[in-house]
């Protein structure tokens, strides 16, 4: 996971140390919910609540994982099984009002995008 502060990207020990950095997804097909985002000036709660989401969607059905960074702006990727399941994590009660306070404390504008992936490819260096 990366985490805001003071407009350069700090990597979390945890992230580091499990090589969560990148998420292990399946075979395709599967989805990806693209969220991408400029933040405000005001961090109170932002922090703690973007680590109860993910904990929370890592309890979700259909969830595969996640990647985000930011650096000015930030990207998180979020992957599932399908859009039924997006659906339901959207509207979970505990993530409905974070989106609320996003709109309304953290976030200057945002844009999500909801896009099936057909096929992935990659590399790790052991």
């Amino acid at each position: 996971m990366i985490w805001r502060n003071q407009s350069r990207i700090t990597w979390s020990i945890q992230s580091l140390m499990t090589k969560e950095m990148i998420a292990n997804t399946p075979k395709p097909p599967y989805y990806a919910v693209i969220f991408t985002n400029l933040r405000t000036s005001i961090d109170e709660g932002y922090e703690e609540t973007a680590e109860l989401m993910v904990k929370l969607a890592k309890t979700q059905e259909g969830y595969l994982g996640h990647e985000s960074a930011r650096e000015g702006m930030g990207i998180t990727v979020s992957y599932w099984e399908s859009l039924e399941a997006i659906q339901k994590w959207k509207v979970q009660t505990a993530h409905q009002i974070a989106q609320e306070r996003g709109k309304s404390k953290w976030y200057q504008s945002f844009k999500t995008r909801i896009c099936l992936v057909e096929k992935d490819y990659g590399f790790e260096k052991i």
